[in-house]
């Protein structure tokens, strides 16, 4: 982590929402006017990586739906979630914070898995801290692994996307998920250049895979940038068009369900659904839809580990 990231997290408390946000929006129109030749499409990020089996059953890319359960506002909303998920046919992966402002009861992670959706651990604590030395993250990466051995999760995401690949082998996980193709808005900006899944590899044969997000988050796209979802379906298009890896994490925290005004960190919640429709009315039976742990023990067994392993993915 660097050191502008650390003081802005040691002060991110004491600064009031409002000013938060109006940082963050200063800072994103200035990131899209200089990246707009790699956001929200890295023409690089498209090639298909070497020894590329393709993905099951033929089909012509993968859907994976992810979700981080940030604060105890989002966790009240996850069945609602779940439930429009599930209506349009869909399954996805929540990421919870074992030690936030919530604490996930085991009856709810026994719920939300026998309704066919997956548990993944998302960090520690949502303080943005856990790469603040090798020494905290290593002192954390035990309790980590003690919730992802007590809630029997294959995966893991960082708060804020945070990242160092070689660290993260400390977890002993089958994948992560703290990386992306492009995305510039992210306080750790750079991105691995692809939307396809690739293999960490780690000391003595072990390692994981990890999973890039390939469409925009959430907050940003629709709080921070103030845009409309005909990006994300843009991005869709594109990623299909490539064989890739659609992968979209979104936060339950701030979508707003029902008829009620979203709140000034919300957006429509039917955005959310008005992607996911969009995906099945246009592409329908040609894309695989996937649990991330099923989009990472296919390319385990599959794609030869070691094979493909961008350059930048270790930065």
């Amino acid at each position: 982590m660097n050191h502008l990231n650390r003081v802005y997290y040691a002060l991110k408390p004491l600064l009031p929402w409002g000013a938060r946000t109006a940082l963050r929006r200063v800072r994103a129109n200035a990131k899209r006017a200089t990246h707009a030749k790699v956001w929200p499409i890295d023409e690089k990020a498209g090639a298909v990586p070497p020894g590329w089996p393709g993905w099951p059953e033929g089909k012509r890319f993968s859907v994976v739906l992810t979700h981080d359960v940030e604060g105890l506002k989002g966790l009240g909303r996850v069945e609602q979630l779940m439930n429009l998920e599930s209506q349009l046919g869909f399954r996805s992966s929540f990421n919870f914070v074992p030690e936030g402002e919530y604490r996930l009861s085991e009856g709810f992670r026994r719920k939300i898995e026998s309704a066919g959706f997956e548990i993944g651990v998302h960090g520690l604590k949502h303080d943005g801290k856990l790469y603040s030395s090798r020494e905290e993250f290593s002192r954390r990466a035990v309790r980590i692994r003690a919730y992802l051995d007590e809630w029997k999760a294959a995966g893991f995401r960082s708060p804020y996307f945070h990242h160092n690949l070689e660290w993260l082998q400390e977890l002993g996980v089958e994948y992560d998920a703290s990386t992306f193709d492009t995305d510039p808005f992210e306080p750790q900006p750079e991105g691995v250049g692809t939307i396809f899944p690739f293999w960490v590899p780690g000391p003595g044969g072990s390692g994981y895979v990890e999973l890039p997000y390939t469409l925009v988050q959430d907050f940003n796209l629709f709080v921070v940038l103030r845009e409309t979802n005909e990006i994300w379906k843009q991005k869709v298009d594109w990623v299909a068009e490539r064989g890739g890896m659609v992968l979209v994490n979104t936060h339950p925290d701030y979508m707003c369900f029902g008829d009620d005004a979203p709140a000034r960190d919300e957006f429509p919640a039917r955005y959310y659904a008005e992607l996911i429709t969009y995906i099945q009315n246009r592409y329908e039976g040609t894309f695989w839809s996937a649990l991330p742990r099923d989009v990472a023990r296919f390319y385990r067994e599959e794609a030869a580990p070691g094979k493909v392993y961008p350059s930048k993915a270790t930065s």
